[in-house]
């Protein structure tokens, strides 16, 4: 049976691991024309917009890649699991 409350571990696992990739991890760069052909595409104001998004969406991908990776390393090589 699951703990009633693994998926609030779970989101907050991601989380702090997004939190740890924005310390550890370097953030995409764009072009010039591509920041602003993604601007007018999306209708952003100005490209602090642009780059706002862009951090949120790659460090909460990084952090639930990473929380996945730790996930899988504990649940295959470290967890005891009782049949």
């Amino acid at each position: 049976m699951k703990h009633p409350l693994e998926t609030l571990v779970s989101a907050a696992g991601i989380l702090l691991l997004a939190f740890l990739s924005c310390l550890l991890l370097p953030a995409p760069a764009l072009t010039l024309s591509l920041a602003n052909r993604l601007m007018e595409t999306f209708h952003l104001v100005d490209l602090n917009q642009l780059y706002t998004i862009i951090f949120c969406i790659w460090f909460l991908l990084l952090g639930t890649l990473e929380y996945l990776v730790i996930r899988f390393i504990w649940k295959r090589w470290f967890s005891i699991e009782r049949v």
